[in-house]
């Protein structure tokens, strides 16, 4: 079977923790150590998120002031680069030595005309206190939003509309590789009115940005790995209950909060619609029940209505 797993950004930095290659590092291993559980028999590709490791490498480049601070699709690449090279390292370890692996770098097709450049939503870097965002907000004139109990900035997030390089994608995909691609979302470009390729200064969601090259690659199942079991409602209260299963139109009657499992959920309605197949939204220690189609809540119109655990 082809999957496709989305790491989240917690899978390698937890809220509120220190953005050191140390801690990375650890959390790193403790996903591939469950990636590795779903190599046997299946064809697998690898992507993830880069907020927490974009928005530091934007302090670190606003911190020396000898040159202007690189654009945020440079320093995406870098955090791609970084992470990535993580990601294939530590999943060697975890998988028998005959794998083969390769770590691409994705480009990913934007609309320079999209709103969303606009209105910037998308959260990077670290957390900060309401004091803390309002010295950053005047020092740097970065835009800061409400991110639970604190604060983050925030920046553009155009929607996907292609995945470059496709086909060397597909090669190495058919050729039996893990695939570790579309970082961060991949990295955000446009044609320009003279038709040349250009860099966008966003971040790309990546659950968005993962379920288009899902489809683009005939994925059999989508895997979008999260810190919670599953998409619940009435999260937080009393009453919560985990939506086992669901089709896509029955799960947009829940109205998830954008900020955190919204983007996942419209992820796998368009991963669900476009392939027909499966979506599962879970976390990554239930792997293997996930691909036996025993954990996570899976989005799906091969089913219709929606099932509670």
């Amino acid at each position: 079977m082809r999957i496709v797993i989305a790491l989240g950004g917690n899978a390698l930095l937890r809220r509120g923790e220190a953005l050191s290659s140390e801690n990375q590092r650890q959390n790193t291993r403790e996903a591939c150590r469950q990636i590795a559980k779903a190599y046997e028999g299946n064809q697998l590709i690898i992507t993830h998120g880069n907020g927490p490791q974009v928005g530091l490498m934007a302090l670190q480049s606003n911190a020396y002031k000898g040159v202007p601070m690189y654009p945020l699709d440079v320093l995406g690449a870098e955090s791609v680069g970084m992470i990535g090279y993580m990601i294939q390292q530590e999943l060697v370890n975890a998988v028998p030595k005959s794998a083969s692996l390769a770590t691409i770098l994705t480009q990913t097709e934007v609309d320079p005309k999209d709103p969303a450049f606009q209105r910037p939503t998308k959260p990077v870097g670290p957390v900060y206190t309401k004091e803390e965002a309002d010295q950053v907000a005047a020092e740097k004139g970065w835009a800061m939003a409400p991110d639970n109990d604190r604060y983050r900035r925030v920046v553009a997030s155009p929607l996907p509309k292609r995945i470059f390089g496709l086909k060397p994608l597909q090669n190495l995909i058919d050729h039996g590789y893990i695939v570790i691609c579309a970082g961060g979302g991949g990295i955000p470009t446009y044609y320009d009115e003279q038709g040349m390729l250009c860099g966008a200064e966003a971040v790309i969601d990546k659950d968005l940005a993962t379920a288009l090259l899902a489809v683009s690659v005939d994925a059999d199942l989508l895997v979008i790995a999260t810190d919670v079991d599953g998409a619940y409602i009435d999260w937080g209260k009393p009453g919560q209950k985990r939506i086992a299963q669901a089709d896509t139109e029955a799960i947009t009657q829940f109205g998830f909060a954008q900020g955190s499992m919204g983007p996942k959920v419209q992820a796998a309605i368009n991963f669900a619609k476009a392939s027909g197949k499966v979506a599962v939204i879970g976390a990554l220690q239930d792997i293997e029940q996930i691909i036996a189609g025993r954990a996570g809540t899976r989005i799906t119109d091969q089913v219709k209505g929606v099932v509670y655990a």
